[in-house]
Parts: C-alpha cells; structure tokens; sequence
C-alpha cells in the first residue's frame, strides 16, 4: 500500500471520530463495489444530526468501560436488583423468551412480524447487534430511535449507579440493555415482549422475566467453556427459562437435550409442543427471493406461506415461531380454531432478517450471513446451495477467537473454491494470520489468500469472483461472524 492511499487518507481525516467507524466508513468511501439499493429501515446508520451523533457516541462510551458480552460471572443478582429498584418493569406485561444455539434472532423477528400483524404493540430484544446498537431494543418491529435510546440510558442511570455501588461487580453491557430494555417497553407500553437471551439461560440476564411461552431453538456445541461440552449439559443451562405453567416450544433437538428440556418441563407442570410431532414443516418449494412453506400448527395447517428468507432452517424457524404465537394466543389450549390465515401469510411475506443470507450486490451476488459456529455454517451452506445456483463461490471469513473456527471453515470447504481470509475490528477478532493457519490446513495453500483489512478482502473476491466474465455465475459469501457482516454491510453501502 502506498503512503497516499485514499483509504488511509481518509482514516487520518478521521480524527475526531470513533477509529473503527472511520475505518469502516472509510472502506465504504473507497471500495469500487458498492451495494445496490437502500439501506434496510431495521439496520440503522449513525444519526445524521451531529449533536445527537455525539450524545449517542457518549452512552456507547459508557456502555463501553462495563464488563463485556464475553466476561460473565453467573448469576442474575444483579440485573434482579436492577429491576427491583425499578419497580419491576418486565412484570408489566406478558412476555415469549427464546434460548437455543442458533435461529433465536429469526425466530424472534418471525415471531415479532406474526404479533404485530394481529394488532398488538410489540418489544423485541435481541443480540449481537449489526451495525447499530439500537437494533437490540425495537417496538412496533422498529430500532427504538437514537433519542429514545439515549433518553432511556440517561432515565436508569442513576438506578444503575445505585446497584453498581451495592454490589461486589458493576452491571455488566449486555445486564445494563437489558434492563434498559425491559424498562422501554414497560414505558411504551407494549401488549407482549419477545426476547432472546444472550448466552444459555438459567443465569443469562434475561431470565428475569417470567414467560407465558419458552421457545428453545436447535441446540448444538457453542460456548463450550461456559454452558457445558455436549449438547445435553446445554441444555440444562438454556431449560432455565422454563417456567411453572408455561408452554414449550421446542424445536427439533439431538435426544440427549430434548430428554433434559422434557424432564424440566415436566417438573414445572408445563406444557410442551415438539416440532415435528404437535406441529412443523408439512413441505417447502423454493420461491424467487424465499420459499413457499405449508406449516402444521397447534391449530391445524397454514398453505401457501410466502417467507422471503433462503434455507429449510428458516422454514424450521417458521414453524416454531407460528407455534409460539399460537401458544401465546391460546391456539390448541383454550381454543380450537387456528389463526387467520391471511393475517399469518402477510406477516411472514413482510420478515426481514438482515446479515442472514441477504443478498446486498449483484454482478456478482454478495451474499452476508453471520453463521459463526459448526451448525450454522452447516445450514448456512445447504442453503446456498439450494437458494443460488452459483458456478464459482468465494468465501470471505472473518472469525472470532473463542469459536470453533476450524469446524467453521470445514462446513464451508466443499462449497468455495477459494477462501479469502480477514479480520473484522473487534477485540474479540481472530488473528488474520492465525485464521489463515487453520484455513491453509482445511483448504490447501492454494485456495487461500490473507487480506488483514476487510475492504481488501472483500475487493479480492469480488475479483477472483469476477475471474469467469460477469455472466459466469460467481459469488461471494461474507461469514464467520455478526460482526465481520455488519462491517462488510457497510462497506458495500447498506446502512
């Protein structure tokens, strides 16, 4: 790189910016491949005012000095002492929690989209975030606003300083949004909260609330160090928002975890929906931009489903996120009859779930998905295969260090024809370098090239992309990570 390269020129300008927004903007400023249409509405950008720019800056900072999403210290004492100073915010109004180790973001939005399209207001909590930290906290199936933002940190404040001084540990980022969170929508107020846990279950700070229905998406090997080494001592962590009379939606699960939800069911006197037993995918046809999925639900069946997202996982979320809402109203339970079909068909046309397989260029197809363990990258690549009739694909992995990063990259071997390997700007970032190592084992020297900079990766495969003419079908994949995604969503001009 030479000494006047615009992309570092532009970082140097960047002086009283964030560095690693300027690198990022930056790239989006000089990379020659950018996305084609608009931004997505749920994936917000920074706000264009410059004052409230800075005051959003200025709670970030704050958030910033707290324990981060990956240090933890098991327990919900002190998100429960939160709450009680509060006045117990969460209790205001019924609540869906979904845990499991892949699909609770698609899940919870498909669950979001069918409670808003029969008129009740809604709040969804979700994590990690893409672009925008207010993507987390959304009502009316929206990213609360800056403002609305900032305005709710700066309300609790100071009841988060008094739990920070009577505990042994400050609040950690993702308790402090969370109770954030759960006091948005208590103000709203929302009719129903849908919120994902953060990691596990029993001590994940969510688990405050009470919930009328536990959704527990597909279980597989993820946070090893922390919630146990099979899927079945998983499982004992994520049971944990099964609470006393509520109902189960339980997606399909390896035997040893579905033994272990079943058996915390059971001692709860709650009552338990299986996929692939009390409802579930009756078939599916692959459609332009989705797919068409007939569903069997608790209250009967739902045809001709139009669901703009790619892979039978998706449909999978599908049904377990009817079933919820189901449950929720009664459906199968108190009433017989099942849910309005168009009222359900309109509100799974209109799902949207960015960084999931989303197609943000053509000539040629860049397609972003966040998968970042074994079992996503899996379904990832069955759905790639099904959705996109590539000819040639090329992969840009950017991993974080506590993953299973060589499973990753074997779920992915058989599909790319080259590999390009980077490194997004989180702390948390495998080592480009080191990431190559592994890749060059799985890969073969030749398929794998290094590129330090994101920018740099993604322009080298887009070219190698390009190699066969503009009509010869090549891609790029963008994976590894939600953060690797939402940079990359940056980079070619989406948000």
């Amino acid at each position: 790189m030479t000494d006047s390269d615009p992309f570092d020129e532009i970082i140097e300008a960047e002086t009283d910016r964030d560095p690693d927004l300027a690198v990022i903007e930056a790239g989006s400023r000089t990379l020659r491949t950018q996305g084609t249409g608009a931004p997505e509405a749920d994936v917000p950008g920074r706000p264009e005012d410059p004052a409230l720019d800075k005051a959003l800056r200025e709670v970030e900072a704050e958030l910033a000095t707290r324990w981060g999403e990956t240090k933890l210290e098991p327990s919900v004492t002190r998100i429960a002492a939160l709450m009680d100073v509060l006045g117990d915010p969460q209790r205001s109004y019924p609540s869906i929690h979904i845990t499991g180790t892949n699909g609770k973001t698609s899940t919870a939005r498909m669950i979001e989209a069918l409670l808003g399209a029969f008129e009740l207001r809604t709040g969804r909590y979700t994590s990690p975030h893409v672009q925008s930290i207010t993507e987390r906290i959304s009502l009316d199936g929206a990213p609360i606003s800056a403002e609305r933002f900032i305005e709710t940190y700066n309300d609790i404040k100071p009841y988060i300083e008094m739990v920070d001084a009577q505990q042994e540990f400050r609040l950690s980022f993702f308790e402090v949004l969370t109770g954030m969170a759960y006091a948005a929508f208590a103000d709203a107020p929302v009719d129903v909260a849908v919120v994902e846990v953060g990691m596990g279950g029993t001590w994940d700070a969510t688990n405050v609330i009470d919930a009328d229905v536990a959704v527990v998406t597909p279980i597989d090997l993820d946070h090893t160090d922390r919630l146990g080494g099979t899927t079945g001592e998983i499982a004992t962590e994520k049971a944990g928002i099964v609470k006393q009379d509520a109902t189960v939606i339980l997606a399909q699960q390896p035997v040893d975890a579905a033994q272990v939800l079943l058996k915390k069911a059971v001692e709860v006197d709650a009552t338990v929906a299986r996929e692939g037993l009390e409802f579930g995918v009756v078939s599916r046809q692959v459609a332009v931009g989705g797919q068409v999925v007939n569903l069997r639900g608790l209250g009967g069946e739902y045809e001709e489903i139009y669901l703009p997202l790619h892979g039978p996982y998706q449909a999978h979320n599908a049904a377990v996120a009817l079933a919820a809402v189901e449950a929720f109203f009664g459906v199968g339970a108190q009433r017989p009859d099942p849910l309005a079909i168009d009222t359900v068909r309109k509100a799974f046309a209109s799902v949207t779930s960015p960084g999931r397989l989303e197609v943000v260029r053509r000539s040629p197809t860049v397609v972003l998905d966040a998968a970042h363990n074994p079992a996503g990258a899996r379904a990832t690549a069955e759905a790639v295969a099904e959705a996109f009739d590539f000819s040639r694909l090329i992969g840009v992995v950017g991993a974080s260090g506590d993953k299973n990063v060589r499973g990753l990259l074997e779920a992915f071997e058989p599909m790319f024809a080259e590999v390009v390997v980077t490194q997004n700007s989180s702390h948390r970032a495998m080592d480009a370098d080191d990431l190559a190592a592994i890749a060059v084992e799985v890969f073969g020297d030749e398929r794998v090239q290094v590129e330090p900079r994101l920018p740099d990766a993604l322009e080298a495969a887009i070219t190698l992309a390009e190699e066969d003419g503009e009509f010869a079908g090549g891609g790029v994949l963008v994976t590894g990570s939600v953060i690797t995604v939402g940079e990359a969503r940056l980079l070619l001009g989406r948000g």
